[in-house]
This record gives C-alpha cells, structure tokens and sequence, in this order.
C-alpha cells in the first residue's frame, strides 16, 4: 500500500508542473511578463532543488560520520576485551607450565 502512494507521488508532480506551466502560458498576461514568470519559477525551483541536495549530503555525511564513529568505539571495546581474555589464556598457561615443571622436577 506504501508503495503504491509513493508511486503516484512524481506523476502527480509531473502534472501538477505540466498544469501550472499551461496555466501561465495562457494567462491573459504579456509574453514579457510570462517569460519572467516562468524564468523566476525556474530559477526557484533549481535553487531549492540545490538547497535540499546540500541539506541532504550534509545529512548523509553526518549520519555516516556517526556510524563510523559508533564502529570504530564498537571495534576499541572488542579488542580490549581480546586483550583481557589473551592475557587471562597466557595466565592459565603460565600456571599449568608452572605446575608442570614442579611435577618434572619430582620425578627426576
């Protein structure tokens, strides 16, 4: 159902600019002043179109500049916790060669 709204989004702004255009072509108005309507609309709408392109590339840097940042700390605690884990495995191995040694020794 989504879908199908969002499907029916640009044809109904393609017709509504198709509609407006028509409408300012045949307005009882000078062709002077009707190019410069036109003009004016035209330079509008790119500006806003440029506008919400910087608006949106600054989202989306923000946004993956966060995920980056969320990684790389989730990164940092898993190596650290490694770390913890690698020296406790050292340790545990330290002991059973300690204990093996003393159990060599006793039998020589």
């Amino acid at each position: 159902m989504e879908n199908d709204k969002s499907s029916m989004i640009v044809p109904l702004l393609v017709g509504t600019i198709i509609g407006a255009t028509i409408g300012i072509l045949f307005a009882p108005d000078k062709g002077k002043n009707t190019r410069e309507k036109i003009k004016t609309k035209t330079v509008d709408t790119a500006h806003n179109i440029s506008e919400q392109i910087v608006n949106s590339k600054e989202e989306i840097t923000k946004f993956v500049q966060d995920k980056k940042a969320e990684f790389e700390d989730k990164i940092e605690n898993k190596i650290s916790n490694l770390s913890y884990k690698v020296e406790d495995i050292i340790n545990k191995l330290e002991d059973k060669l300690e204990d093996l040694k003393r159990k060599n020794a006793t039998l020589h």
